[in-house]
């Protein structure tokens, strides 16, 4: 192929990410948890017993792709709507479409696939609920967000929920290997990867984000040019390349991220950059305030416990009021916030825990702590010993509530701030082998 050739056939066809999406599981890559051997989504394929799900992850690993490859291997309809510019009507349009076509397709349900399902309104989820609830389409709905804080109940309870993951390096190189080999423009081009580090570090286990870097690299060479992939390479085509590589918002994620380290690291003027900067994009305010809510419970905690009240109170007032005035408390809160004493201990606490918990998942309650409802437990001993804090000097006995397996277990370490130094005191009055520095 020629220089011509190329230039006109890379013109006329979609872009990279596009041309590479997989159409049968056997091409997909990842998720290997949801579509491999004996696995849920497989198993539910295999059976053609279909219900409804909302995939949820992180951008670019397939979640759409997913869904087309289960209507295609089910030969189910498929409509979609985007959460963005759709609204109730369009819905109800969809599912009186669904009502009229089932009868010509065997009796099985359509599927109707929900982009962004996060941002369907309460009204929008309602009109919803009863086509799912009746079988009139299985519903599969796509989300970054965590769907139990915008999906309601009596949707999310008709839904079971799949969690996809980032892509893995292994699952990166596949692609990339695969887009050389098979794609109609690359394999007849004369490329070299040297180093995978920065393609795959920019691609944050983005599929579709790892192509269009790929894309970008190859375009920046003439079609007859020897084409050496490195480090260097890349992060250059990067930097000439940004507005490119952002379109679609494809730095949505980078900015947050960068937002969020900004208020963790205590720069209130870099918070409120970054803020402006996804206001002005865009964003959804709720998003960022649930972000906030997380930062204050993660990041500040025990060192300034009045901070989540405060995120929680913003998140309330964004819900209300909506923007453009949304972008004031989110301002404040995000200053407080940046300007807040840090601690994750917390946070740390209760990962700690929860390891020690999964490793533990049998250890018995002491006998003194259990509760003794009936005649047979108080014979039994349940209670007995049980020390009733308030009838001891300071509100304190001394009594282990741990398993006997774990006593003497120090979950919670307070930080180094003065609220938990305070805290460090206390402890360190009821528990001194522990808590004494």
């Amino acid at each position: 192929m020629d220089y011509e050739e190329n230039i006109g056939m890379s013109r006329m066809l979609p872009p990279l990410p596009e041309r590479m999406r997989p159409h049968s599981l056997g091409q997909y890559v990842g998720q290997k948890h949801l579509i491999g051997e004996g696995c849920v989504l497989s198993n539910m394929i295999k059976a053609g017993n279909l219900s409804s799900f909302i995939l949820w992850g992180p951008p670019g690993v397939g979640k759409t792709t997913l869904a087309r490859i289960v209507a295609t291997s089910l030969g189910r309809e498929f409509f979609t709507l985007s959460a963005v510019s759709a609204g109730v009507k369009d819905v109800r349009d969809v599912i009186d479409k669904a009502k009229g076509n089932s009868l010509f397709s065997g009796g099985l349900s359509p599927i109707l696939f929900i982009d962004e399902i996060h941002r369907f309104s309460k009204s929008q989820q309602d009109a919803l609920l009863g086509a799912v609830e009746d079988g009139t389409i299985v519903l599969i709905g796509a989300t970054t967000e965590n769907p139990s804080f915008e999906v309601i109940t009596p949707l999310l309870s008709r839904c079971q929920v799949f969690v996809l993951k980032s892509l893995e390096p292994s699952d990166l190189q596949e692609l990339l290997d695969r887009a050389l080999r098979t794609d109609e423009i690359l394999r007849h081009r004369n490329i070299e990867v040297l180093e995978t580090g920065a393609l795959f570090r920019h691609s944050g286990g983005d599929a579709r984000k790892l192509l269009n870097i790929l894309e970008i690299v190859v375009g920046s060479f003439g079609a007859n040019d020897r084409i050496a992939i490195d480090n260097s390479v890349v992060a250059s085509c990067l930097q000439e390349n940004i507005a490119v590589y952002d379109k679609g918002g494809e730095m949505h994620y980078d900015i947050i991220s960068a937002f969020i380290k900004s208020v963790r690291g205590s720069d209130p003027n870099a918070a409120v950059f970054y803020l402006a900067r996804m206001l002005n994009g865009g964003e959804d305010p709720l998003f960022i305030a649930r972000r906030l809510c997380i930062l204050a419970a993660e990041d500040i905690g025990l060192a300034n416990p009045n901070a989540l009240l405060l995120a929680n109170s913003c998140f309330q007032i964004v819900h209300t009021i909506g923007m453009p005035e949304a972008r004031i408390p989110l301002s404040e809160t995000a200053i407080y916030l940046a300007t807040s004493p840090k601690s994750n201990s917390a946070y740390m606490a209760i990962n700690k825990a929860m390891e020690l918990a999964k490793e533990n998942p049998d250890a018995p309650v002491p006998l003194y702590l259990r509760n003794a409802p009936t005649k047979l437990m108080d014979e039994l001993g349940y209670g007995d010993g049980y020390r009733y804090a308030h009838d001891y000097p300071g509100h304190w006995a001394d009594l282990e509530f741990m398993p006997s397996n774990l006593a003497g277990t120090v979950l919670y370490e307070p930080a180094d701030n003065r609220k938990e130094e305070e805290i460090r005191s206390r402890m360190a009055a009821f528990w001194p082998k522990y808590y004494v520095k």
